[in-house]
């Protein structure tokens, strides 16, 4: 990737994590307080679904996102927990100056994901004498450079340093505590019903709700693998079909569709009699997968494809 495309994507990161949605308004100030503080540390999909929790459900999920959170689960402290909101503190007081709490700046966000450098050189009058004011954090002999062109304390990480910006993202990524993705969370219905020109076939219904979306760009993007089989009372295949369907929306258009379902109709072929139709769907976002097995019985004579 070319140093531009690393200051990019970076670039893209701070902005994701620095935007509250207009979904946000709508919370309570305590859910609002919680999405603010662990922007740097949710993910787009607990994040999405956080947002559409009822009142009722959202203090649980904040238990069970430190839950998940949690190094050493058998003890009652959280270790992780009670060192994040420390570094919250410790960089609010740290990063003062600026037109931004020192927490949200970028010397804020990251100590609190790295932590103290092991180092800490500070140029407040630039490192030349036509310089900027500078600062440069070691961990170990992994140096970060911030600086601040305008002069007024909010210190922004050094654009130019392309590398460093990739391995900044490395190590951020490589510290954040692995959150598995929700589970079986995928469901679905499907029945066999008899389209106009008198043929089967199986009509799928999945709530929005229960689809998991990653995010890509200003977009969220899932692929769902519906795997169909006919088998007769011998469980001898007589027919298949497996199709990848892409699902691309926005937050704001699964907002509005997130009480409503995706419904897929698919035709089915086999000659006359009794069978069990299998459906398997597989979601790319989160690996999930969902079966069910339902009778068939064909009455007309369809050809086999």
């Amino acid at each position: 990737m070319t140093r531009k495309g690393l200051v990019l994507v970076f670039a893209a990161g701070l902005v994701f994590s620095a935007c509250v949605s207009r979904l946000v308004k709508n919370l309570d100030p305590e859910s609002r307080e919680f999405l603010s503080k662990v922007r740097f540390i949710v993910t787009k999909g607990e994040r999405h679904t956080f947002l559409q929790l009822p009142p009722s459900e959202r203090q649980v999920f904040i238990e069970d996102f430190w839950k998940k959170r949690d190094p050493t689960p058998e003890t009652e402290e959280n270790e992780y927990k009670d060192t994040y909101f420390k570094r919250i503190e410790e960089a609010s007081l740290l990063f003062r100056d600026g037109n931004e709490p020192g927490w949200i700046q970028d010397r804020g966000r990251i100590y609190i994901l790295l932590g103290p450098p092991t180092n800490r050189e500070t140029y407040p009058r630039g490192i030349t004498f036509y310089g900027i004011p500078t600062e440069v954090w070691y961990y170990g002999w992994f140096p970060i450079w911030f600086v601040d062109p305008a002069w007024n304390g909010t210190y922004r990480l050094d654009p130019d340093s392309a590398q460093q910006l990739a391995e900044i993202m490395s190590v951020q990524m490589y510290l954040k505590p692995f959150v598995a993705a929700e589970k079986g969370a995928l469901e679905f219905n499907a029945d066999i019903i008899e389209r106009a020109d008198g043929a089967p076939a199986v009509k799928v219904v999945i709530p929005y709700a229960k689809i998991w979306f990653k995010a890509d760009g200003d977009k969220l993007v899932t692929t769902l693998t519906v795997s169909l089989e006919i088998t007769d009372a011998k469980e001898a295949n007589v027919w298949t079909d497996r199709r990848e369907q892409v699902i691309e929306t926005t937050d704001k258009q699964l907002t509005e569709a997130f009480s409503t379902d995706y419904v897929l109709e698919i035709p089915l072929t086999a000659p006359p009699g009794d069978y069990m139709l299998r459906v398997e769907i597989r979601s790319a976002a989160d690996e999930s997968v969902a079966r069910k097995v339902i009778p068939l019985k064909i009455k007309g004579i369809l050809p086999i494809s």
